[in-house]
């Protein structure tokens, strides 16, 4: 059974949840506004050759939400919390602000990372807008909850509907919606050196209608960074680990059998 944990690491405690499993482990850093719940899928479908942790990055999920969203923080976080764990050298898997994370890792602690797994974030990232503007900060009740998120376009979506909670005061999202713009608006740079750096056998996943990573971008990054295997899902969006995710979990099935 997927246990939620809690570390404390330089004054901050992050949460994680270790979904067990057999063989080496992978650790799992879920994108801007998600949480550790995001690969309960993956983990049930590796369960049998790999140990799935996921980390509630800083301002997600059940860990704490400091004042700094550098990307100094969040790599500093991941690599703390593996030594902590003692999980290194460990496959590294992320999904956008998660996967900036995790090869900017490989780059900077390469120690700790033995292969990447990349969701749709690129080697230069454009600077968004908070996605959050806008959003009603508490809701009656969950009926108006998917009311709202049919309306937004969310509808079956569970990207942002894994951080929701019932407050006293209404339901709404664990994160903090000025934190993550500020977060948001600072991954945003040209990360081509970092994209580079590291050695390690790297998996890039994209979909074709991302608004994140453009398709030529993602042939770019797969050509300059040598044992990088590009896989593209021409119907999917951002998150094709919540649009095809049998598709999904078959790619980084096939990548880690043969890495």
């Amino acid at each position: 059974m997927p246990v939620r944990q809690f570390v404390d690491l330089d004054g901050v405690r992050l949460s994680y949840i270790d979904y067990g499993g057999k063989g080496e482990p992978l650790l799992a850093l879920h994108g801007h506004y998600a949480c550790a719940r995001s690969f309960a899928g993956l983990a049930e479908a590796l369960h049998d050759q790999w140990r799935v942790i996921a980390l509630d990055q800083r301002g997600h999920g059940w860990s704490d939400q400091p004042d700094d969203y550098s990307r100094e923080a969040y790599v500093r976080d991941a690599a703390a919390f593996m030594r902590e764990l003692n999980l290194g050298p460990a496959v590294v898997l992320g999904h956008s602000l998660g996967g900036l994370n995790a090869y900017q890792l490989a780059a900077w602690q390469p120690e700790l990372v033995k292969a990447l797994i990349i969701e749709d974030i690129g080697a230069v990232v454009p600077e968004f807008g908070p996605a959050t503007e806008g959003w009603p900060v508490r809701f009656d009740s969950m009926r108006h909850v998917l009311e709202w998120a049919e309306e937004k376009g969310f509808k079956n979506d569970s990207y942002f509907q894994e951080s929701l909670v019932e407050f006293p005061d209404g339901w709404g999202f664990r994160f903090d919606y000025d934190k993550l713009a500020r977060s948001m608006k600072l991954i945003g740079g040209d990360w081509w050196q970092d994209w580079l750096a590291s050695k390690c056998p790297a998996l890039l996943i994209h979909g074709h209608r991302s608004w994140v990573l453009e398709t030529a971008h993602a042939r770019e990054m797969a050509a300059r960074r040598p044992n990088t295997r590009l896989v593209e899902f021409p119907e999917c969006g951002h998150t094709i680990h919540d649009e095809k995710p049998v598709k999904f979990q078959r790619a980084i099935v096939q990548f880690l059998s043969s890495s």
